[in-house]
């Protein structure tokens, strides 16, 4: 029987089996903690019998006004346990909370360009391609920026797709249609010193077996 619940902290130790795929993007120990501190209600984890864990999603919310919305950070099923619409699911659950309880316009998510399996699987989910980010991973290969609109958007203007591609500076920095400016690099400096304090609290509550 699977079990979807919040991630905690004891997960981290645990859920490294999931991300052996390639396609899966593997991130630093402090990105992770820092999005379990600031965005635990879009950090899921789905775990099975002998409390194995199968998969998880990760995401926040972010943006103003019109581009107020809930984002995909990553969702990752482990091979195991795929075709058992289990990444359905955890996304059903980052949709739900997005659009009952953040108010969201949208849910946005992004997906390597070569991708063809997992651009489908959004694509049956409803997403559609908003936008073409060159050379967003690493430099080298596209990324395909992916939204669906939530109920809020009722006239579907947060899907409405860009007729050209954009380059990764100008996505850090975009004024987009809805007037809004994502600063994501301004954004992290100016929280390091919370973040190397997130940091130090995780490695304690790990030491002590605390979870969050």
């Amino acid at each position: 029987m699977t079990t979807i619940r919040r991630f905690c902290c004891n997960d981290l130790l645990r859920f490294a089996s999931v991300n052996l795929d390639h396609l899966t993007e593997t991130f630093n120990m402090s990105f992770y903690m820092t999005y379990l501190a600031r965005w635990p209600d879009y950090f899921h984890v789905a775990e099975g019998p002998g409390s194995r864990v199968m998969g998880y999603i990760m995401g926040k919310v972010e943006g103003q006004g019109e581009s107020w919305h809930g984002h995909v950070t990553a969702v990752s099923v482990a091979p195991e346990y795929r075709r058992q619409q289990l990444a359905k699911k955890l996304m059903n659950l980052l949709e739900e909370i997005s659009d009952k309880i953040d108010k969201a316009y949208f849910v946005d998510l992004f997906v390597r360009a070569s991708n063809t399996p997992a651009i489908k699987m959004y694509e049956k989910l409803g997403y559609v391609i908003y936008r073409r980010v060159l050379r967003y991973y690493s430099g080298e290969e596209d990324g395909l920026d992916m939204r669906k609109a939530l109920s809020r958007d009722v006239e579907k203007k947060s899907i409405i797709p860009l007729k050209r591609p954009i380059t990764p500076d100008e996505l850090e920095c975009m004024v987009d249609r809805f007037g809004w400016c994502n600063h994501s690099s301004y954004q992290l400096v100016t929280s390091c010193v919370f973040y190397l304090f997130l940091s130090l609290l995780i490695l304690v509550l790990l030491r002590y077996n605390i979870s969050l």
